[in-house]
């Protein structure tokens, strides 16, 4: 009832059979000693542990330099920004923060960037994901399952 591990004993109280420290017994009748649970020789870490296979996953992402290529190839093709951002049917504004690298293009906009200019500011970039579950010597938690399932 208290919470302490020391020694257990089995007790009825109010019709209920319940495992509870010395002082906790005055409150019902002691039946016996209870068990002591039994040691597992497995480590709780390995339970949960699952086998890693790294997976391996192939992603787009935009050159460092992609501001500066953007400029450079609307300079050279003699385009004002205005005019390239009616070719890419964005703002002007958009198209004067990506060229400052104030604005991160998504993806789609890159290679309609890359279309136009005729460069290539998008790389494949492969990712390594390592899928493996790691407790901590405590006890499994519901916020521990919930981890699980993403």
């Amino acid at each position: 009832m208290c919470g302490t591990e020391s020694r257990l004993f089995k007790t009825s109280i109010e019709g209920s059979k319940m495992n509870v420290c010395k002082a906790c017994s005055k409150f019902g009748r002691a039946i016996s000693q209870a068990k002591p649970k039994p040691k597992f020789k497995s480590n709780k870490n390995e339970q949960f542990r699952k086998k890693v296979v790294p997976q391996k996953e192939m992603v787009q992402v935009l050159k460092k330099d992609f501001s500066k290529r953007i400029r450079e190839a609307r300079e050279k093709l003699g385009f004002k920004q205005i005019e390239l951002a009616k070719k890419l049917a964005e703002r002007e504004s958009l198209v004067q923060k990506i060229e400052s690298n104030q604005f991160t293009p998504s993806i789609r906009l890159a290679r309609k960037l890359e279309n136009h200019l005729r460069i290539k500011i998008i790389e494949q970039h492969e990712e390594k994901h390592d899928k493996s579950f790691k407790t901590s010597k405590r006890s499994l938690t519901i916020g521990d399952m919930l981890g699980l399932k993403s």
